[in-house]
């Protein structure tokens, strides 16, 4: 996996050698039967990764903001009112989708680096109702990881849709779909699926897709799924030319995950991220993210005080590692680290070697080969 540079933030994440030669393989026809094939089994996979026997997938060329388009606007109608749980940047995002399409919200925001507990929902729920509510698994801004199954729990037998983000949790952590009674999973390749951007990935439950059904126009055109329904039942059919070579690599970064299994690749990823926490903290760096909502797919680093955001994020780039910069109020205060999809053990140490060696460069002193030694006990799966 390890390259020139090794890109370590949390989406778009290192793409393997297998995913990259399916995406350059030759552009074919998209209504050619050996594509209609692969697009049938990527869907079929993208179900198994769902953990669902029931859901009906779409995918469509976009993106996960796509994606959050798609669940509102099928299933939302103006004056509608929505219960937005949101633990960072990208729960609020939610409300801005929303607003666009004339839609009521109520927005329940957590502190950066904290998540909603359950019983705020469930004191939400004991006086209100909604049309649906909006669940960010993992905000890649905060590096929170919400208590999703206690939200679901909370949810189940109730009349509201329960909309799932998995942008930056979806292959890397747990999400069963039936299990969970979610009425929509959402999200996009570049991240625990370790794919190229480019796709939106969603999934509607029965419930969804009756709701849908008994609708009739929406807002939309591109992102209406009754548009999209007959070419997911039958991709030799035509609406709008599909990403071949997309689909093509988000087939193979399916098989990749399925080939590893699922329990396997969750354990993997958690196993990293405990890797990575106990090496930086071997360099006196801190998380951010409190301890009670940790992501395994990202980890958000506080600087010690006498490191400066840019300089740090320069210097490890010239040893070929690039980290992100922290959003909003955390700008310049923390960096983000992606863990997740197909990192394994020696883009870890790496990492690790590198980030320590760019401390040393900046005048901190640390103890040479101290992260790589800590992390080693749980680089194991």
């Amino acid at each position: 996996m390890i390259d020139d540079i090794l890109t370590m933030i949390p989406g778009p994440t290192p793409v393997h050698q297998r995913i990259l030669r399916a995406l350059s393989s030759p552009t074919t026809s998209h209504v050619a039967p050996s594509f209609v094939d692969v697009f049938k089994s990527c869907l079929a996979n993208v179900l198994q990764i769902f953990e669902s026997e029931t859901a009906q997938p779409f995918v469509v060329a976009g993106g996960g903001t796509l994606a959050m388009e798609m669940a509102l606007v099928n299933l939302i109608t103006p004056g509608d009112r929505i219960l937005i749980l949101s633990q960072g940047y990208f729960g609020d995002r939610f409300g801005e989708l929303a607003s666009a399409f004339g839609m009521e919200y109520e927005l329940v925001q957590s502190e950066w680096g904290q998540a909603i507990p359950a019983e705020e929902l469930e004191c939400r729920l004991q006086n209100n109702s909604y049309a649906a509510v909006t669940i960010t698994h993992v905000d890649t801004a905060t590096g929170t990881c919400a208590p999703a199954e206690e939200y679901c729990d909370l949810l189940r037998d109730r009349d509201e849709l329960v909309i799932l983000d998995g942008v930056c949790a979806t292959g890397g952590i747990s999400e069963p779909f039936d299990k969970w009674n979610l009425d929509v999973l959402l999200t996009a390749p570049q991240k625990a699926f370790g794919a190229p951007p480019g796709l939106a990935v969603i999934a509607f439950s029965q419930r969804a897709m009756d709701k849908r059904s008994n609708l009739g126009d929406v807002p939309a055109y591109y992102a209406d799924i009754l548009r999209w329904l007959p070419i997911m039942d039958n991709p030799s059919k035509y609406y709008s030319t599909p990403c071949v070579n997309e689909i093509v690599a988000l087939h193979e970064a399916t098989k990749l995950i399925l080939e590893e299994g699922l329990e396997t690749r969750f354990k993997r990823h958690h196993q990293i991220a405990k890797a990575f926490r106990v090496g930086l903290a071997a360099l006196g760096m801190e998380v951010f993210t409190d301890e009670s909502c940790l992501s395994d797919t990202l980890s958000l680093i506080s600087y010690p005080s006498a490191v400066e955001d840019v300089a740090f994020r320069t210097e490890l780039a010239s040893r070929g590692v690039i980290v992100a910069g922290g959003l909003g109020p955390l700008a310049g205060k923390i960096f983000r680290l992606g863990h997740m999809g197909n990192i394994g053990v020696a883009e870890v140490n790496h990492t690790l070697d590198a980030i320590e060696k760019t401390l040393i460069s900046l005048g901190i002193n640390v103890e040479s080969g101290c992260a790589v030694s800590a992390a080693a006990s749980h680089l194991q799966w």
